[in-house]
């Protein structure tokens, strides 16, 4: 396996603006004003409001066995065609073709790291929890850690304020239950598709590199990767080697959002298919 963090993207390059424009103008993460407005805000007041570390505890249960059906990457992605994510200001296409426009973005900029490309692939596919009787605000939106103070960097922070762990007297503080630069990995994140996939993935024998795992895990970690919040918990590894990774890879996830719908179909089963069996996932899995 090649050595990642030899081959990272340039610092500067991996901090474009998040807030960019699609092929026809519009701005992206419009959280204010955009035509979706009253089902983002509603969606992430709910997520605001009840995501506890108790809350998480109990997710961890329900979901970390891996019981809910044995599925291959294909069948869960035609079974996102359904969805349409409550927490996204920007699109209201099915995810699954998402998922496809993200995927070959990537592999235009990215040729040589076909792992990237499976990222991209990927990396929403947790989102099947909604399907399964989750409700989206346990499922979708940005992320961020729990048994610590809230950023005011989240989205909708002030939502916060009816949070009970706001006023708990550990979970309350800035570092709460955790070391000055822990790390990442120390870090108990908010339940949603981002944690459900990367711990899926690891339990299924999953081969993509590190860097690539970690940006499933983290994409939606807005408040830290892109707002610059909680790097009080964070290690110098974190910052300069999986932090421009995810950065780079959201410049896909964000402004695939406006190109043409791909061949999906023909993708897969050209591309897709025989590098899911390259990085050990081609098979049935345990979801």
């Amino acid at each position: 396996m090649e050595a990642m963090h030899d081959y990272r993207p340039d610092s500067h390059q991996a901090t474009k603006d998040v807030a960019g424009k699609n092929m026809f103008g519009d701005t992206f993460r419009n959280y204010e004003t955009s035509s979706r407005q009253a089902v983002v805000e509603e969606s992430y007041r709910k997520q605001h409001t009840q995501m506890t570390v108790e809350y998480v505890e109990q997710m961890h249960d329900k979901w970390l066995d891996f019981n809910h059906g044995d599925y291959t990457i294909e069948e869960v992605i035609k079974m996102l065609d359904q969805l349409v994510d409550d927490s996204d200001p920007d699109v209201d296409i099915p995810n699954s073709v998402h998922d496809f426009q993200t995927a070959e973005r990537i592999r235009k900029k990215w040729p040589e790291h076909d792992w990237m490309h499976l990222v991209g692939l990927l990396h929403d596919l947790g989102k099947v929890m909604a399907l399964w009787g989750e409700p989206q605000w346990a499922v979708v939106g940005d992320t961020f850690p729990v048994g610590c103070k809230h950023s005011d960097k989240i989205v909708f922070a002030h939502q916060f304020a009816g949070n009970p762990d706001k006023d708990d007297e550990l979970y309350g503080t800035d570092n709460g239950i955790y070391e000055e630069k822990c790390g990442l990995d120390a870090l108990t994140m908010s339940w949603g598709h981002d944690e459900y996939m990367y711990q899926m993935l690891k339990r299924n024998g999953c081969t993509i590199p590190e860097e690539g795992l970690a940006m499933i895990r983290f994409h939606s970690f807005y408040p830290w990767h892109d707002q610059g919040a909680y790097q009080h918990l964070t290690t110098e590894y974190d910052e300069e080697v999986i932090k421009p990774w995810v950065k780079e890879f959201n410049t896909f996830d964000l402004y695939s959002k406006g190109d043409e719908t791909p061949e999906c179909e023909k993708l897969w089963e050209e591309y897709y298919q025989p590098l899911c069996e390259k990085y050990g996932v081609g098979g049935i899995m345990s979801w």
